[in-house]
């Protein structure tokens, strides 16, 4: 019998405590497959053959958290805190599934039957913490070698393991991308079949599952993997949409899903920004709206950053990703992201570099990230020949930053002073000045500095007609 060392002193307080109890424990799930695979673990799953509270108190109690314990009598869980370790426990369950809904009808069980509802073999592993059994691992449907051979399969028919819940079939996707594991075939040719079922899954657990997907080490993959199971177009058609490629008069157009993905994978290999990635995602998201052929020329977007910039709101919502500042930062991502690209094929003024500046202001550097990796071409000369012009925009915005103090531009000449010398109440005329002093500074008519903003000021009031109120 194969058996574990383990380390954390809470692992022979556990076992302990369930001999004094009379019940077998055991840590299982995802701690023990982690720990297989040399993977870093800071949440421990532990599950005896009794009454889990029970054990969660003792353990507690020994460890002096019985006042960070936690009880779940609904879900029959208890968790606590211990350093950076998360601890949970229940007892074994045996499951039954409705077809309306992926929560389960639970009973009490043996350990054979808690493995058996567990999604895949990988996670069906458990390591007793009982006496003399104690580090030797359960290995009940052969989760080891699917381990040792990077596979993804269902303890049971995986037909009633994704209609049981069929959110799954979305972790399948997740840990082949995290773990980089392939997915038994079988199991893959029964998502299709089942991805009506993803409907009634809250869209909060589907958005937990991408943005996991998202962030792992190949997120790529993952999206291809949602294209070829069928189940991308239930969750994201529009990005479904992306796909494929349209030939008139001997011109085609990339296929703007792989350029998405690749720009996804690009990015990633710079950046871990969660929103980043998804503005990644969405950059292109409105090209088949925008798509037009004009002769002579060929296949043109036109407005596809402002029209994906409007998507972005609906398309959060539907996903059930939040609404509030991670939002407007992917929404301006992908309204700027033509941008420093422009600036790479035409000749760059500082006038365009002041205004990117002041458009982007904190987010210039994710901005910058996100447009490099938007560099893609089957041509390698051509995009070695724009990575270097790149590399000339890149200083040219140092330049006139450092020169300049564009980025977060704060009006040197204030709508409060303006009002106060000229003795006006809130209008539209303070505005259309305060707006004039901006755009002579982005213009380069007029240094970012206070006497020169006044002077300009000057002259607008003396054109307005406008009279200095009186000291």
């Amino acid at each position: 019998m194969a058996k574990m060392e383990l380390n954390h002193k809470v692992f022979g307080i556990v076992g302990e405590e369930a001999d004094h109890l009379g019940v077998e424990a055991f840590v299982i799930g995802g701690f023990v497959r982690d720990l297989l695979l040399g993977r870093p673990s800071k949440d421990i799953d532990f599950m005896c053959v009794g009454n889990g509270l029970q054990l969660a108190q003792a353990v507690a109690y020994r460890m002096n958290a019985a006042k960070r314990l936690r009880v779940f009598k609904n879900f029959g869980t208890a968790q606590f805190m211990t350093g950076e370790w998360e601890l949970e426990f229940v007892g074994a369950r045996k499951e039954s599934y409705r077809n309306h809904s992926r929560n389960p009808i639970v009973e009490d069980g043996n350990l054979e039957d808690d493995l058996l509802r567990r999604d895949f073999t990988i996670n069906a592993l458990a390591i007793r913490l009982n006496g003399n059994h104690y580090g030797e691992i359960v290995d009940a449907f052969g989760g080891l070698a699917d381990l040792n051979q990077g596979i993804l399969r269902t303890p049971v028919d995986p037909t009633q393991t994704f209609s049981d819940d069929p959110l799954r079939m979305l972790r399948a996707i997740r840990f082949a991308a995290q773990l980089n594991f392939r997915i038994d075939p079988a199991a893959f040719a029964a998502m299709e079949p089942l991805k009506d079922r993803l409907g009634i899954l809250a869209k909060e657990r589907m958005a937990d599952e991408l943005n996991k997907m998202i962030l792992s080490p190949n997120p790529g993959l993952a999206f291809r993997l949602l294209d070829e199971s069928g189940l991308l177009p239930e969750i994201f058609p529009e990005m479904t949409a992306l796909k494929g490629v349209d030939i008139v008069q001997g011109k085609a157009h990339k296929d703007n899903f792989y350029h998405t993905l690749q720009v996804l994978e690009n990015l990633a290999a710079h950046s871990d920004d969660l929103w980043l990635r998804w503005a990644a995602i969405l950059h292109d998201i409105a090209k088949p709206k925008t798509k037009r052929f004009e002769p002579g020329h060929g296949w043109t977007f036109h407005g596809h950053e402002e029209l994906g910039a409007r998507m972005v709101p609906k398309i959060f919502k539907r996903l059930g990703l939040p609404g509030n500042e991670k939002m407007k930062f992917v929404q301006k991502m992908v309204r700027l992201h033509l941008r420093p690209i422009a600036l790479v094929k035409e000749e760059i003024t500082d006038s365009a570099i002041r205004r990117l500046l002041f458009d982007a202001g904190d987010d210039l550097e994710s901005l910058m990230t996100l447009c490099e990796a938007d560099i893609t071409s089957k041509n390698e000369a051509r995009v070695k020949r724009y990575l270097r012009n790149y590399e000339v925009v890149k200083l040219k915005l140092k330049e006139v930053e450092e020169k300049d103090h564009i980025r977060n531009f704060q009006p040197p000449v204030t709508g409060e002073e303006i009002m106060d010398f000229y003795g006006l109440e809130p209008c539209k005329t303070i505005g259309d000045i305060k707006n004039s002093i901006k755009e002579a500074i982005l213009e380069g008519e007029i240094p970012n500095q206070k006497e020169a903003a006044w002077a300009y000021m000057l002259q607008m009031g003396e054109a307005l007609g406008l009279k200095p109120q009186a000291s």
